[in-house]
């Protein structure tokens, strides 16, 4: 913040942070009130007031610590560490620091004096004997959200919210006059008035009843509210929104190029309701002339309006199952921004030549206005290019063009393997409800030959868009993706190892190696776990200003342009773009081409990855809590699965056909000592020698289902080792030199890496946990 923004806050002029704290970092050591007074030489009793105000302020976003000896210090320099506080059921957490690294451990102490989402300020300290670096808290810089969604409970007259978010482990109490009308077992959400100390839970008020327990939607309606997703269009909005025509004007179609001639197809999935991409390949002399239309958000989306700021604080859609919150309002997103069939659209075009090699040799970019000559689905598509007679008769007239595309899409997806990309190839769940929103059954969704072919177009015109932007030194978000870090890379390799899959010990893996390694488990039952693996093996691919290439996808730039209904940083790129092509046309200067400067997009990269996440988790949440709403009808059943991943207190357990994981307990395995092998992740049992291993196949019968917790569990009825020579390999530590790992016991409810005086359940959450592999979902790959 620059001085002369700061300083209109105060009657008198008063340095500026970035003068406070060059003064402070010229010292070498704290520097008191007095000590600063006198090196600005201010004598005006204001400004002392004003000093001490702007110091104060500093204090609360952690710039500067005030020491014991009444003095001014940097964190840096005392090495205290910034992050954020995630909290954990059990009541102790971890402190996420903002500059990486491993996480600091949080004891249950330190967690009486902040909450889950916090902003700290913390001293590292000694390493504990499960290998955590402890942490202790200096300040809280800046209190999380102070509302929760949970249960409302009656309990001899005192009336408490239960948070649903099991991260927050204190019951908040409620007044009886703040009750806003609740009922016993109703789900609310409580404002937090006062927070947590050492003797006490925190006290709230209930400030919305969102209904009954097992109400039908109820699920979204809580991770709506527990990941803070706008969902209500303000006024404003509204009425913006209701000054945009209903139709495309003759005048919204000057100065574009008309390709409603051109025979663009949209090719979406069957329950799509915003279609923002169209295509069309037809043969060149050098290859391929392909076109990639896209919606053009960016003419009815101007900055600094309020749909602008209402889109920018979504970052993105949200897609739940049966239900949408969307990025814009209903008028764009299903109305003129998507590509409907037969009707005169607004459009961005990349239009790009590719060789017969795979290679892009042109592109292009231009407003255009446009007619989808046919709304497709996957399935219709994939039935079309393998023959379907019925459906080849009913789009007679478009079958020639769509031919073209699987032609395309071979020597795209050779240029893919021969640069090395990952491809991962998973299979993805879809809930199918009955009409009382109950779900009757769920199905894997398999990727055809439409979904391939589709989004090797999309990544074409993505590459092609970051390739126009960086040849005009323009500034955008790009879409990149680091490389793995030494640490996680290395535990995959060893697991890899346990399964008998080698893969190269190089210092600088390609995404090549990783691809191998995906080549060689292409026929393995357990090849969906593997991959899995792999993925948790990855860094996160997440939008930044600073191009650092796509480490899975191997491009030197990448950036998301084909999806601005749905995606706030593609609606940054159509806006970049058009800007340069403005600069082109009037032949202006570099800054022509700059519609952001690089602060804007330091605060937007961050922003829309946060976004994205926070999407992720709530789709996930809902999620877990309709597949343990459905596992109650079938409690006592018996189902096949495949050990999915091994800890110390038990196995999580994928079942094979619905793709739900639950947990088989340690005290649910045939009773005796266990021992837990971190690095290669074996469960052995001292007695038997029986090992459990990721990949082994197994029978499991449904013990129950928490869905308060989401939580299920499974009884273990049999196993088939996915090594068979395995038992006779591995090295039980004598009972002489060490204590059992676990045991199944009544005493043995303790076990290794479990908190003291907590059951051994402790952290064995049947879906969501760090440990878990995540279930995959969504409306496409992510790239």
């Amino acid at each position: 913040m620059s001085e002369a923004r700061e300083t209109p806050q105060y009657d008198v002029e008063v340095p500026s942070r970035e003068a406070l704290l060059d003064a402070i970092r010229a010292d070498a050591k704290p520097v008191s009130f007095a000590d600063i007074l006198e090196r600005f030489e201010l004598t005006d009793e204001r400004q002392h007031i004003g000093v001490k105000r702007r110091l104060r302020a500093m204090e609360r976003d952690g710039q500067l610590v005030y020491t014991r000896a009444d003095s001014y210090g940097l964190p840096e320099r005392m090495d205290l560490k910034r992050g954020k506080v995630i909290g954990h059921r059990d009541g102790f957490g971890f402190v996420q620091l903002e500059t990486g690294g491993k996480d600091l451990f949080l004891p249950h102490h330190q967690m009486q004096l902040t909450m889950h989402g916090d902003t700290v300020l913390v001293k590292a300290g000694h390493v504990d004997a499960k290998g955590r670096q402890e942490a202790r808290i200096v300040r809280v810089v800046e209190q999380g959200r102070l509302e929760a969604v949970g249960r409302y409970f009656l309990d001899q007259g005192v009336a408490l919210v239960v948070p649903d978010d099991s991260r927050l482990s204190q019951d908040i109490i409620i007044p009886p006059e703040m009750n806003n009308g609740a009922r016993h077992g109703q789900i609310v959400v409580a404002e937090i008035l006062h927070r947590p100390t050492r003797r006490s839970n925190p006290v709230g008020k209930v400030i919305e009843v969102l209904g009954e327990h097992m109400a039908p939607g109820m699920e979204i309606e809580v991770a709506i509210r527990e990941h803070g997703i706008p969902n209500e269009w303000s006024a404003q909005v509204l009425s913006e929104i209701a000054e945009i025509a209903d139709e495309v004007s003759d005048a919204d179609k000057k100065d574009r190029v008309d390709l409603r001639q051109l025979p663009l197809l949209t090719i979406d999935g069957e329950d799509a309701r915003d279609f923002d991409d169209a295509v069309h390949c037809a043969p060149d002399k050098r290859g391929f002339r392909l076109w990639v239309a896209i919606a053009d958000v960016s003419h009815y989306v101007r900055v600094g309006t309020a749909l602008d700021k209402e889109a920018t604080e979504r970052g993105n859609s949200v897609y739940f199952p049966n239900h949408v919150i969307p990025m814009l309002p209903e008028k764009l997103s299903n109305g003129l921004c998507s590509l409907n069939p037969h009707v005169d659209r607004l459009c961005m075009v990349a239009e790009m030549v590719v060789s017969e090699r795979g290679k892009l040799l042109e592109y292009d970019f231009y407003p255009a206005v446009m007619r989808s000559h046919a709304r497709l689905t996957y399935t219709k598509v994939a039935a079309i290019l393998e023959g379907d007679a019925a459906l080849r008769k009913e789009y007679d007239a478009v079958v020639g063009h769509l031919e073209n595309l699987p032609r395309l899409y071979k020597v795209l997806r050779k240029t893919r393997e021969i640069r090395g990309a990952i491809d991962f190839d998973t299979v993805e769940t879809r809930f199918i409800f009955n009409a009382q929103r109950k779900i009757e059954r769920i199905e894997p969704v398999y990727r055809n030959q439409a979904h391939m072919l589709i989004e090797e177009c999309m990544i074409m015109a993505n590459v092609a868009a970051a390739k126009f932007v960086e040849k005009h030194d323009g500034l955008t978000l790009f879409r990149v993706h680091d490389k793995p870090d030494d640490e996680r890379l290395e535990s995959f390799r060893l697991l890899l190892g346990e399964l008998g899959i080698v893969m190269q010990a190089s210092e600088n893996p390609s995404p090549a190696e990783f691809g191998d390694v995906l080549a060689k488990v292409a026929d393995r039952p357990d090849k969906e776990l593997i991959q899995m693996m792999l993925l948790r093996s990855l860094q996160q691919a997440v939008y930044s200003a600073d191009n650092i290439g796509h480490f899975g996808l191997a491009l030197e730039a990448y950036a998301h342009f084909t999806s601005p209904i749905r995606r706030y940083p593609d609606l940054i790129l159509h806006r970049v773009i058009k800007s340069i092509l403005r600069k082109i046309k009037n032949q202006a200067g570099l800054e022509g081409a700059r519609f952001y400067d690089e602060a804007q997009l330091a605060a937007l990269g961050p922003h829309t990855s946060h976004t994205e996440r926070r999407a992720d988790e709530a789709t996930r949440q809902v999620d877990e809590w309709l597949k343990c709403e459905f596992m109650q009808d079938h409690v006592g059943e018996d189902f096949a699965g495949v050990v999915a991943s091994v800890t110390n207190f038990g196995l999580f357990i994928r079942l094979n056909d619905l793709m739900i994981d639950g947990l088989v307990h340690i005290t649910n395995l045939p009773s005796e000592y266990y021992h837990f092998d971190a690095e290669r992740h074996l469960l052995i049992g001292e007695s038997s020698r029986q090992v459990y291993r990721i990949g082994d196949k197994v029978q499991v019968k449904v013990a129950a289902v928490n869905l308060d917790e989401r939580k299920i569990d499974f009884k273990l009825l049999s196993v088939e080792s996915a090594d068979t020579e395995l038992t006779a390999r591995v090295v039980i530590p004598s009972r002489n030199k060490k204590k059992p790992a676990a045991h199944n016991s009544a005493r043995g409810k303790r076990n290794k890496g479990v908190e003291r005086g907590k059951p051994a359940r402790a952290g064995g959450k049947a879906s969501g946990t760090a440990k878990k592999p995540k279930a995959k979902r969504g409306k496409a790959k992510k790239r």
